[in-house]
């Protein structure tokens, strides 16, 4: 089978039962009823006070290469998972519908409808396990990130987790990252497929190829001159860091500290720098960092962070737990009123209706409250439309550059109130206000 499909086609990155629902739909009649669907949460993981919306570009990319091959029909009827008319049906499969999202690089709360699919339902459907495992992976990364940075206060990061996790998992992580204010990434996909920017030192291994650490380093500094960042805790860090000052001179761009005691360490290290008279040369502090160690290292002199493992498992909270509900749908394929409907078992209820979101501010343009109502908000009612156009009749109107995002989020984290970046466990920033107050 080739592996062409694999890179460029999305259409099964999806569930056997998507394809069952869609199948019964066609036979008993109901798969082109207008059906509206969206993505929320119920909760924010681990007590944290916001969410981040990413994965909207990625969804858009995904969406316009969903669609059904040679291959993958072949597949789906020698594995008997669909019968001829649902064959038929995927062959000429596009997505004709509307959606609607909160802009990549905004927050999120609970309930928050963050994702709105509008279509006939086997084509609204059919796009559920996709929708949700691109953002429930990239809020996930997004929202831990946005932690991270802001337990940095300024200070740069560097993400670099690829090797602790899946591969194309590291690249939807690193843009994730870097819409939530990691400054640059290990990973050269992400800079090659987003146009992040991209950074990296050498690791123990190259130290260890040596006889000791001065040919290391003399290597090193030969290759990438003396800007370049020197790993110092293979051995010895005091050794390491006046070896390497002897060789590169005061200009010595930064040094790398991955082990030990950090905060110890980092401050005899600026003391040694300052003594040598690099008093320019920068430190790096890397090893299982997260926010929480991040902000312990607030005091000490530190210039930037790499932080890997914790950033791509999103802090503890790898899924942002979000799910894909039909809350409305016509009574027959003819145009008509759309009937709210919702789930109604015991843990898992859900809100019928389409609804829209603004996100309310007082005088002083901080946020007060997400408010979700049933009917679209109207210019100059106060507070921030949230749901903004993506697709309009299956075509993509909604394409934005990832610095843009990134952007966008450093505005709508500053519009919440203080607490809102507090690192213990909480309630949500602001309430989710609904109107009407549905059951």
């Amino acid at each position: 089978m080739s592996d062409d499909r694999d890179a460029t086609g999305t259409a099964l990155m999806t569930d056997h039962y998507e394809l069952t629902m869609v199948r019964a739909a066609l036979a008993s009649g109901t798969a082109h009823r207008r059906a509206v669907f969206e993505m929320f949460a119920r909760h924010l993981p681990n007590g944290r006070r916001y969410g981040v919306v990413a994965g909207t570009g990625r969804l858009l990319d995904a969406l316009q290469q969903f669609r059904f091959g040679d291959a993958d029909l072949e597949f789906l009827e020698r594995a008997q998972i669909v019968d001829g008319p649902t064959l038929d049906f995927l062959r000429s499969y596009e997505f004709s519908g509307d959606i609607w999202g909160y802009a990549e690089g905004d927050c999120y709360f609970p309930g928050s409808p963050i994702l709105v699919v509008e279509g006939p339902f086997a084509e609204a459907v059919i796009l559920e396990t996709l929708a949700l495992s691109i953002f429930n992976h990239d809020s996930a990364i997004a929202s831990a990130a946005s932690r991270i940075v802001t337990a940095a206060n300024g200070r740069p990061l560097v993400e670099m987790g690829s090797r602790r996790t899946h591969e194309r998992s590291a690249v939807a992580a690193a843009r994730a990252a870097y819409i939530a204010g990691f400054a640059t990434t290990s990973n050269l996909r992400a800079g090659y497929q987003y146009g992040l920017p991209t950074s990296g030192t050498s690791a123990h291994a190259f130290t260890l190829l040596y006889d000791g650490e001065k040919q290391a380093f003399a290597a090193q500094l030969d290759a990438l001159g003396p800007g370049t960042t020197l790993l110092v805790d293979t051995y010895d860090v005091p050794g390491a860091v006046r070896t390497a000052v002897e060789l590169a001179g005061p200009d010595l761009g930064a040094i790398r500290i991955d082990s030990g005691d950090l905060a110890a360490v980092a401050r005899e290290a600026r003391a040694q720098l300052d003594s040598l008279g690099a008093t320019r040369t920068r430190i790096v502090l890397t090893g299982d960092l997260d926010e929480y160690s991040v902000a312990a290292l607030a005091t000490e002199p530190v210039d930037a962070y790499g932080v890997g493992t914790s950033l791509v498992t999103g802090s503890g909270a790898p899924t942002a737990a979000l799910v894909y509900k039909l809350v409305a749908r016509a009574d027959s394929e003819e145009p008509g009123t759309l009937r709210p409907v919702a789930k109604r078992s015991v843990g898992k209820p859900s809100r019928g209706g389409r609804k829209w979101a603004v996100r309310q501010c007082d005088e002083t343009g901080l946020a007060t409250a997400e408010l979700v109502t049933d009917s679209e908000p109207k210019e100059g009612n106060g507070g921030r439309p949230l749901l903004q156009p993506l697709v309009c009749g299956g075509q993509i109107i909604a394409r934005e550059s990832i610095g843009t995002a990134r952007a966008r989020h450093a505005d709508a984290l500053s519009e919440l109130p203080a607490h809102a970046r507090q690192l213990s466990r909480g309630y949500p920033a602001i309430p989710t206000v609904f109107q009407p107050d549905r059951d």
